[in-house]
């Protein structure tokens, strides 16, 4: 596996970590598609380090099971707004 993907993987996953962002806003922080970071946590950094796999692993499927909320939020804002 090519060095340059490790380290963008490491960097990726780190950052989820540091600052408990989503996929989406780590795609645009390190501009590369969402598939992109999704592989790239879910197959290179499984293989990498488990350890840490787990952790960015349970930070989204807490985005996962707030993501309605989130949805509302932002929706009724956008109507409070007009």
């Amino acid at each position: 596996m090519d060095s340059l993907i490790k380290k963008r993987v490491i960097k990726e996953s780190n950052y989820i970590i540091k600052t408990n962002k989503t996929i989406r806003e780590t795609a645009k922080k390190f501009n590369v598609s969402k598939s992109t970071v999704h592989n790239d946590i879910h197959k290179i950094l499984k293989k990498i380090d488990y350890e840490k796999f787990i952790i960015v692993n349970n930070i989204m499927k807490n985005h996962i099971e707030t993501r309605h909320i989130k949805g509302g939020e932002a929706t009724k804002l956008k109507y409070q707004s007009r």
